[in-house]
């Protein structure tokens, strides 16, 4: 049977995170949006407000909803302020140290009974939950990029997560608007698995000279009807998060066909990352 779940606690103000901590508010969740320093935290809430004062201005949202979705949202810079929280969901950057370390931190401070999910894109749920005491109450919750406009929770269980935590996930997703998705833990997911060798081989036809980044795109968009090339969209994920999940593709699997373009990982050396550094396989205006 579903848990009720009414406060949230996301750590990482991110991208990711803010999109997160806005669905949840809006959806009537109280949240406490979760950073390493307050000022983090207070530019995830920025992007928040700028996002929902553009629903006010397309007449989608009013003023007031506006202000009660932000007054739904506490700011944090230590994890301890969600000691009392129903979930915690983990939406640091795409490193598993870094996750194990928070993982482990949350363990110690939020309530034992608390639902602990990680937004990761590729890593395994399994090795994240063995690092706190209460691996079945650990879970996978990957949403899309940009999280207040794509549909789409990849659901993931650990070998260890209880079915009571898996259908409340599933309702809670539901509950925020989402269209979630079963998927077993493994490398990648069903998401990036598709995704990023897709992203991959179309960086190899640059790296081979076949054909020019906005050629590639191109094809891609006017003959398989992408609404994005995949290199721009590689652009807009960030070459750098790119880079790390088809190395946790080619490491899972050990197989060749996950092996990442070496201009994928040059491009990564050089910090060409994509349109949040201003360059990659296309140049942005800041």
């Amino acid at each position: 049977m579903a848990r009720q779940i009414q406060q949230l606690l996301v750590v990482g103000a991110g991208q990711m995170g803010n999109g997160i901590a806005q669905v949840a508010a809006t959806a009537g969740l109280d949240v406490i949006l979760n950073d390493i320093s307050l000022a983090y935290a207070q530019k995830g809430l920025r992007n928040i407000e700028h996002n929902l004062s553009r629903l006010v201005a397309k007449g989608r949202l009013t003023d007031v909803e506006k202000q009660a979705i932000l007054s739904r949202i506490t700011l944090s810079d230590d994890v301890e302020d969600g000691a009392q929280v129903d979930m915690a969901i983990e939406a640091a950057t795409e490193h598993l140290g870094i996750k194990l370390d928070i993982f482990r931190r949350l363990d110690q401070v939020v309530r034992p009974e608390a639902i602990l999910a990680t937004n990761t894109s590729s890593l395994p749920i399994t090795e994240i939950a063995a690092v706190t005491g209460r691996p079945e109450l650990v879970i996978g919750m990957h949403f899309m990029n940009p999280v207040p406009v794509m549909q789409l929770i990849e659901v993931i269980r650990g070998l260890a997560t209880k079915d009571e935590v898996y259908e409340t996930v599933m309702e809670l997703s539901r509950t925020l608007g989402k269209h979630p998705v079963e998927v077993q833990d493994f490398p990648g997911f069903v998401s990036n698995r598709v995704l990023m060798p897709m992203i991959n081989e179309a960086i190899y036809c640059v790296y081979e000279g076949v054909s020019k980044p906005e050629d590639v795109d191109a094809v891609m968009k006017m003959g398989m009807n992408h609404p994005m090339g995949p290199l721009q969209l590689a652009d807009f994920i960030g070459l750098d998060t790119c880079l790390s999940i088809m190395e946790v593709l080619y490491e899972g699997f050990a197989d060749s066909k996950y092996r990442p373009c070496p201009l994928l990982r040059k491009y990564v050396s050089a910090g060409w990352l994509g349109k949040k550094v201003g360059h990659g396989f296309y140049v942005y205006e800041s």
